[in-house]
């Protein structure tokens, strides 16, 4: 907890790496996630650094995975429903990483190489089912003689010359089919038969693997003209046609040998997809590590970009940000790297003195405060050794948020969906998801947790459940006193829509109701006025103590780097402008609710209107005091918040000023 209330002390240490065993000890280092490591070479371009070859043959091996994940998405049946648990690698030896790469090869050349083919067979499988299916649809449409008004429409062009019909069949998109038939018509003029059919077998679509029901068409036509417009506009409209045997025993021997064609191909086809269903398999075991050690394997070459070598070239000198309390376990790293190594002389660091750079903020972190900190730091990362706010956002962001959203019924939802998240954190698939707003919610489950559980108490102390009135206890104002104290009849009721209970009545407000606001004024006429009323106030105080808190949360910093100037020009008075302004609000607000109870409330005078007197310091003799002497008490906290806003504004730079000066003297004096 003493890390997450102030950041990490840290301290900058320099590294000595024997060149033998400098990945080793890197690799070491990233594991334990000890060390931030600074970049001595930061004029030197990124393509002219010692290890660039390693990190574009670490990239390389990268493109090659992305390739493979592409095949198991595409070809793996059924699909993985999510990553394989595996142990974590470490960074791989020059020798592992060899053989990584030789393998992740293979088995990409390899998957090219069956995955044409696969798409080969199923191109030719595709056709061969759509010639068949063209041969089975029109052989009862063509017969051996051309239909009686066929003749008489050739007879009508050329009664002399022989007729010679021919055919035009194939396949169309089923969507192309009416625009592909009006063009027929409306180019050839009507001098064509044009059969429209659908396959019984539904094929895929090649290009984009739909299974659609393609539409068989048969085209007969007179003259070599009208055959050629007919096969133009085919092409057009990209349909597949096929050769089309006028005899019926050439078709009917056609047809045999494209079933005996197709079996064949199906069985080739299944060998083919077993034997890809293997290699996806190989690939879907050994890739989740892979892609592990090239990653690691990458950023430890990264990191060594970064060092600088020795002037005898034996080692690499690195500059690196440590944690204090951990340089015994800094040392521990360098000495397994070298051991591993199996070299003889072991890597070692130097601390090196305080230096002008700031050191990195350090905070630990966990699941629980991660979510905490990663909202802090998108509005700002606090300096080094400075207190951090996270830890009490943990309570103040959940509980500013229930104060708006307070509801029970919505609350109970937002934590049984948290609470959900939680406990099934460790589940491998929710962590790997691809959905980027599931994983925003999953990151902050236990923001979501505290969210939904202080909503629903702000949401019974409101008394509301999917917004509408909840009544838990009996209501602590009661109507029968009235109709006794002011002789109310059935008649006054059907007569007034509305009427108004008097708390001085005895036995109409028996006390206050035990949690949360009375469930009755859901019924009065001044109901929106009562709650705005209630939960503006109420957010002013929240509000004026969260700003307080903050502001004496710089205490701790100024005394920490002991700015004690900074207390008296900054700190006290940022608290008595904020105090004597807004805090004096507050306090109005809670007088005016402990001392005018219901018999005084009449004459309870407006805290607004005192507010905007206190700044012209005015007394408004229609609004009475709220109590002896505040007039004096008013002028007396608005000239303490003015006279604070000159030293806020002034103080520190003419401090520092001063300062400045003094220095420069006395480097003059010696």
């Amino acid at each position: 907890m003493g890390a997450f209330f102030r950041s990490e002390e840290v301290c900058l240490v320099q590294l000595f790496l024997q060149s033998g065993s400098a990945y080793n000890c890197v690799s070491e280092l990233g594991e334990l996630g000890l060390v931030e490591f600074r970049d001595l070479n930061p004029n030197v371009n990124s393509f002219q650094r010692k290890f660039v070859n390693e990190v574009r043959r670490c990239e390389e091996m990268e493109k090659t995975f992305t390739y493979l994940e592409m095949e198991i998405a595409r070809s793996l049946s059924p699909p993985l429903t999510g990553p394989l648990p595996s142990p974590v690698p470490y960074a791989p030896q020059p020798r592992e990483l060899m053989a990584i790469e030789e393998e992740s090869e293979r088995l990409a050349r390899d998957l090219r190489e069956v995955s044409r083919n696969r798409d080969n067979l199923r191109n030719q499988l595709t056709q061969l089912s759509q010639y068949r299916g063209v041969l089975i649809q029109t052989h009862p449409l063509t017969v051996s003689q051309v239909p009686r008004s066929s003749l008489e429409t050739v007879a009508l062009l050329d009664s002399r010359q022989d007729i010679r019909l021919s055919f035009v069949a194939g396949v169309v998109h089923p969507w192309k089919v009416p625009s592909f038939e009006r063009l027929l018509w409306r180019a050839c003029r009507g001098y064509i038969i044009v059969d429209f059919r659908e396959m019984e077998e539904r094929l895929e679509l090649p290009d984009t693997g739909e299974v659609i029901q393609w539409t068989v068409f048969l085209i007969s036509y007179w003259g070599e003209q009208i055959g050629q417009k007919v096969k133009k506009i085919c092409d057009c409209f990209h349909t597949r046609t096929f050769v089309y045997p006028e005899g019926a025993m050439e078709r009917e021997d056609i047809l045999d040998r494209l079933q005996g064609r197709i079996l064949e191909l199906k069985t080739v086809l299944s060998q083919t997809e077993d034997y890809l269903q293997q290699l996806v398999y190989r690939s879907v075991a050994a890739l989740p590590q892979w892609k592990v050690s090239v990653q690691k394997c990458k950023a430890v070459q990264a990191v060594l970009n970064q060092c600088s070598p020795s002037v005898t070239d034996k080692c690499l000198i690195a500059e690196a940000w440590c944690p204090v309390r951990k340089l015994l376990l800094l040392q521990s790293a360098l000495i397994e790297g070298s051991r591993k190594n199996g070299s003889g002389l072991d890597s070692f660091y130097n601390r090196l003195p305080d230096t002008s750079a700031p050191p990195p903020t350090l905070f630990h972190t966990n699941s629980f405060t991660s979510g905490f900190q990663s909202i802090v730091d998108a509005y700002g990362v606090a300096s080094y050794r400075e207190v951090n706010p996270a830890l009490y956002t943990i309570i103040t962001f959940p509980f500013l948020f229930a104060v708006m959203f307070g509801d029970v019924g919505h609350g109970l939802l937002m934590t049984t969906a948290a609470l959900w998240m939680v406990l099934q954190e460790r589940d491998p698939k929710l962590r790997a998801s691809d959905n980027e707003i599931f994983q925003m919610m999953f990151g902050g489950r236990y923001l979501i947790l505290l969210m939904g559980l202080f909503s629903v108490y702000t949401g019974a102390v409101y008394n509301e459940c999917f917004s509408k009135g909840l009544s838990p206890f009996p209501s602590g104002w009661h109507i029968q006193p009235m109709f006794q104290h002011y002789n109310w009849s059935d008649e006054t009721l059907k007569g007034n829509r509305y009427l108004t209970l008097d708390p001085n009545v005895t036995g109409v407000f028996l006390g206050p109701y035990p949690f949360g606001i009375d469930p009755i004024w859901r019924l009065a006429n001044n109901h929106l006025t009562f709650l705005n009323s209630y939960k503006m106030k109420m957010s002013v105080i929240i509000g004026v103590i969260h700003m307080t808190f903050g502001v004496c949360l710089s205490f701790f910093n100024y005394i920490h780097f002991n700015q004690l100037s900074s207390v008296f020009l900054v700190l006290i008075p940022e608290l008595l402008f904020l105090l004597c302004l807004f805090g004096y609000l507050v306090f109005m607000v809670v007088y005016k609710w402990l001392v005018f109870g219901p018999r005084v409330s009449d004459r309870a005078p407006s805290i607004l209107i005192h507010f905007i007197d206190m700044f012209l310091f005015a007394e408004n003799k229609d609004n009475p005091p709220l109590y002896n002497g505040q007039m004096i008490v008013q002028k007396v906290l608005v000239v303490v918040a003015l006279a604070s806003v000159p030293v806020l504004l002034l103080g520190k730079p003419l401090y520092l000023y001063y300062n400045h000066r003094r220095r420069a003297s006395i480097r003059v004096l010696r």
